[in-house]
């Protein structure tokens, strides 16, 4: 007999019904037995050959899903696209309706559905389970593959009613499960699973493990990644503070410097308020112990409300520290103590408009303030952060006064 027919249905990639409609044909023709045996064997030998074929097309198939899958380790950083295209391969390449991953949670000591493919109850999407129960609990106790034609059936493993619903909602018989593994420790569960009962070959079981692999690489890289990132983002905090620093430490010193030559050239009161006033970029109030004005400089400090800064001095007489006062005309106003040696010598204000969110104020007062001379040690009480409207360096403009 001619073999030609099932090289044709071979070259096609035909049923196994097709090529039994060979004989068939044949034999209904009237064919005489010894040529439909010879046909026979050519059948036997043709399937032999497809299954073949058959078997690596799936094995190629199987390598470049695993191949594409280590790409996407490598190329993709968003940990969910790819553990849903592993999960979506698994569903393919299996040929089953469903597919999920599960990860278990150490914090709250459960597990929950990471990723899922073809499930259509929400219900299943959102499922937490008991650690050690259903299927996959037994798949993460032994650390090996397990499978079940029918899950609701099999007594094998720990039902609760909370699994036994979900996965009958879905309507799932047959599952197969395999172990998230990361450095001999089970960290989830991926499945595979069917809506009728179905075996699964020893193949289909070893892809669903390299897969399975894959998926762990894949969690343990986003844990990398987020760890990175968490100490990249650190360290950016960390360089942005020392820069402030850096710069609050600068305008210090050139505020120091800048008052400390007023001084020297023997200054007023007036002259220091102005040039404070100006390092501040506010309006300001200089008062002495009895909450007198002793000066006044810079924009808005005109517009100060004197009677309602009372409070806030005397609380910051008293606990030497820059406090807020209570706004007025428009103005967010702060207190501040200046020290000088062992006691409080000075009080200033400053008040600027709200749009500008800045203020400083100053406490007690000036002893002898035309006869004795301020020598400035400490700084301008502090940094002034113009965005929250409060103070970087400290709480006291440090003083030393001598007669």
């Amino acid at each position: 007999m001619d073999p030609s027919p099932f090289l044709q249905l071979l070259m096609a990639e035909a049923p196994v019904e097709a090529f039994e409609g060979v004989v068939a044909q044949a034999r209904s023709n009237g064919v005489a037995e010894e040529d439909l045996a010879c046909l026979q064997n050519d059948l036997v030998r043709a399937l032999h050959v497809r299954a073949t074929l058959q078997g690596r097309r799936r094995r190629e198939a199987e390598l470049a899903a695993l191949y594409d899958t280590a790409g996407d380790l490598t190329s993709l950083r968003d940990v969910e696209l790819v553990l849903q295209a592993l999960v979506h391969r698994a569903r393919q390449l299996l040929g089953t309706d469903v597919a999920y991953l599960t990860l278990f949670d150490v914090e709250r000591g459960d597990t929950y559905m990471r990723v899922t493919d073809g499930i259509v109850d929400a219900r299943f999407r959102r499922l937490r389970l008991p650690m050690g129960t259903g299927l996959g609990g037994l798949v993460a106790q032994t650390r090996s593959p397990y499978v079940t034609a029918n899950y609701l059936r099999d007594e094998r493993f720990d039902h609760t009613s909370t699994i036994d619903t979900a996965v009958g909602g879905e309507g799932l018989l047959a599952i197969l499960g395999v172990p998230l593994q990361l450095r001999g420790q089970v960290i989830g569960v991926l499945f595979a699973a069917n809506r009728d009962e179905r075996p699964f070959k020893p193949d289909e079981v070893a892809l669903l493990e390299s897969l399975g692999a894959h998926a762990a690489i894949a969690v343990e890289n986003a844990r990398l990644f987020q760890e990175a990132n968490t100490a990249v983002a650190d360290l950016h905090e960390a360089n942005a503070l020392v820069e402030a620093h850096i710069e609050a430490v600068e305008r210090a010193a050139a505020a120091h410097a800048q008052l400390t030559d007023l001084v020297v050239a023997g200054s007023g009161t007036q002259d220091l308020a102005a040039a404070v006033a100006g390092l501040l970029q506010g309006g300001l109030l200089l008062f002495d112990h009895e909450h007198r004005v002793l000066a006044m400089a810079g924009e808005n400090a005109e517009r100060a409300v004197v009677d309602a800064l009372h409070p806030a001095l005397a609380a910051a007489g008293a606990t030497g520290r820059t406090l807020p006062a209570h706004a007025a005309n428009g103005l967010r106003q702060w207190v501040a103590p200046v020290v000088g040696s062992s006691e409080h010598r000075l009080a200033r204000h400053r008040c600027v408009p709200s749009s500008t969110p800045v203020a400083l104020g100053l406490r007690s007062g000036i002893a002898a303030v035309g006869g004795s001379q301020i020598e400035l040690i400490g700084g301008v009480g502090g940094v002034v952060d113009v965005d929250h409207g409060e103070f970087g360096g400290g709480d006291r403009t440090e003083c030393l006064s001598r007669d």
